[in-house]
């Protein structure tokens, strides 16, 4: 049975409590640690503290702790707490009432099914896809053709997953045919797959790729056959903490926020 309207709020919360990851926690950029010596300086500077809720691509897992850390730097007194998923989750969750502040997705596909929940949204930052294989490519696999060996396991993100519709997106281009041995929940996960050699090969974000050194490598895609993958940033209307969420999302295209994108492997918006 259906929960009431109630009920769904209650439940959706109670999941992006579970799935937050509070900064604090990731790193030592919080201006406690900083001894309150910061000054703030860009966007937020002046905008009164205030705790943070911002859902994120899982893609941007890596770069928003360093982006969070700078940004609570700056502006002492500020706390922000990420909510990591694939997009199609942060978008159900938004639709059910989660409690949040900002929303980061991996396209603009997913930003603008919640367009009355938001305010205007910015891209911040592009990506393209990599084929991401096991250290040392043991397997030999050049180019988006060889995907389609049936001898290789190839794990792929879900279709619903904005990495999935890319995949898809650029196999279809160049009639590779492939039958995924899994289709995963976010890109993340697919590069944990092949991480644990539990997948031959699957399709994941360059930045993605570049967060596993060591453990994966990762064959270039042309331009001509790939993707590209725009990030939007906006505010939630339901946030209580407006003022501050709109002072975030700005400072996500400063200098400062767009040179941590750049040096994590994203390119510009």
């Amino acid at each position: 049975m259906a929960l009431p309207f109630t009920g769904r709020r209650a439940a959706a919360a109670a999941f992006t409590a579970a799935l937050i990851v509070p900064l604090s926690a990731c790193g030592n950029g919080g201006s406690e640690e900083a001894g309150g010596s910061a000054k703030p300086t860009g966007p937020g500077a002046g905008t009164p503290p205030a705790r943070l809720t911002v859902l994120a691509a899982a893609s941007l897992t890596d770069v928003f702790k360093a982006a969070g850390a700078a940004y609570e730097k700056a502006n002492p007194g500020t706390r922000i707490t990420f909510s990591f998923a694939g997009s199609q989750e942060l978008v159900a969750q938004v639709k059910q009432g989660a409690p949040a502040d900002a929303l980061v997705t991996a396209d603009t596909r997913s930003m603008d099914s919640v367009r009355a929940d938001t305010g205007t949204p910015a891209v911040i930052a592009r990506n393209r896809l990599v084929i991401a294989t096991g250290e040392g490519n043991p397997h030999g696999i050049d180019e988006l053709k060889d995907l389609g060996d049936p001898k290789l396991k190839v794990v792929l993100a879900a279709p619903e997953v904005p990495a999935g519709k890319y995949s898809r997106k650029i196999l279809d281009a160049q009639r590779v045919t492939v039958r995924p041995v899994s289709q995963e929940p976010s890109v993340r996960a697919v590069l944990s797959k092949v991480e644990l050699g539990e997948a031959d090969a699957g399709l994941v974000y360059r930045t993605d790729a570049d967060s596993a050194p060591g453990k994966v490598d990762a064959v270039d895609i042309p331009d001509a056959q790939n993707a590209i993958a725009r990030y939007p940033a906006a505010t939630l209307k339901q946030s209580r903490n407006a003022e501050a969420a709109a002072a975030f999302v700005a400072w996500l295209s400063s200098p400062e926020a767009q040179r941590i994108l750049r040096d994590a492997g994203f390119q510009k918006p």
